[in-house]
């Protein structure tokens, strides 16, 4: 047999244990530590741990570390048909993947601080963002400096991919819970530097870099890397709050980034325009 064969029966043997089934269908919803899975399936951790590494081992899961811990979830990129299609038949309506999802969900919420709404403003950067979904698709997007994924949040459902860097590990924990609850399985959560992020050439269609130029130690460097990890064709979103800083001169210093990185840069929108509280820019290889 060849060995793409070999392998999709192995993944048949692996996932007619009932445990493992549980393990795939939640890590096809969300990224999972251990301390979750084990608290959510009631097993102990060296049990789910001897799971999880047969997962690994036939390819039905991938791991990463984050900070201190180390996730679990089913392969965005680089699953190939025959596994896709034997993850596709695990039950929407199971009522055992029904009721660990629930339990997941209530974890995470317990751990969760409250946050606040949107304020008026925001909202008016939320329309903008939409805005630019439907001029053209944001395809694969990294949103740097995601914090609790208030971005996240609002653009996961329009793209193809979702990933949030931030180096905060609480906000990534909170934007993380976010995403398992308003039901975004496409978007991960990872640790990073914006000065050098952990993803190849080229990856993303679309990179924001959320308002973090303002205090970078070198803005210059950190537009590089953005820029590194576009595509061709691809959009860099500089986005970055006024606050006591004039416009004006966020503008000049968003020019200058682009300039000094080979990016094409669109004239800056002020949001709201009368009275701006962020300035979006949209860059171009």
């Amino acid at each position: 047999m060849n060995p793409s064969t070999q392998q999709l029966l192995s993944q048949f043997k692996t996932l007619a244990d009932p445990v493992r089934a549980r393990l795939v269908a939640l890590c096809a919803v969300t990224e999972c530590s251990v301390s979750e899975l084990t608290r959510v399936t009631g097993l102990s951790q060296p049990r789910v741990s001897q799971h999880l590494k047969q997962l690994i081992s036939t390819r039905l899961l991938e791991r990463f570390r984050d900070g201190h811990f180390v996730y679990y979830r089913v392969p965005q990129q680089h699953a190939d048909a025959a596994t896709r299609r034997l993850l596709a038949l695990l039950p929407n309506d199971e009522p055992e993947f029904a009721a660990d999802l629930k339990k997941l969900r209530s974890l995470r919420t317990s751990e969760d601080a409250d946050r606040p709404g949107a304020d008026g403003d925001d909202r008016f950067l939320q329309k903008a963002l939409v805005e630019l979904t439907v001029s053209a698709p944001l395809g694969n997007l990294l949103d740097i400096g995601c914090g609790q994924g208030r971005l996240l949040k609002l653009l996961a459902s329009r793209a193809t991919r979702v990933v949030g860097v931030d180096i905060d590990q609480q906000a990534r924990r909170l934007a993380r819970a976010e995403m398992l609850l308003v039901g975004h399985p496409n978007c991960s959560l990872r640790q990073g530097d914006m000065l050098s992020l952990p993803f190849a050439d080229g990856e993303f269609d679309t990179v924001i870099l959320d308002d973090v130029l303002g205090e970078a130690s070198e803005p210059t460097a950190a537009v590089n890397e953005a820029k590194r990890l576009l595509r061709d064709g691809g959009r860099l979103l500089l986005l970055a709050s006024v606050g006591t800083r004039a416009a004006g001169k966020l503008a000049d210093d968003f020019a200058g980034w682009a300039a000094a990185t080979g990016l094409r840069l669109a004239p800056p929108r002020p949001i709201p325009e009368a009275r701006p509280s962020w300035l979006l820019g949209i860059a171009t290889l």
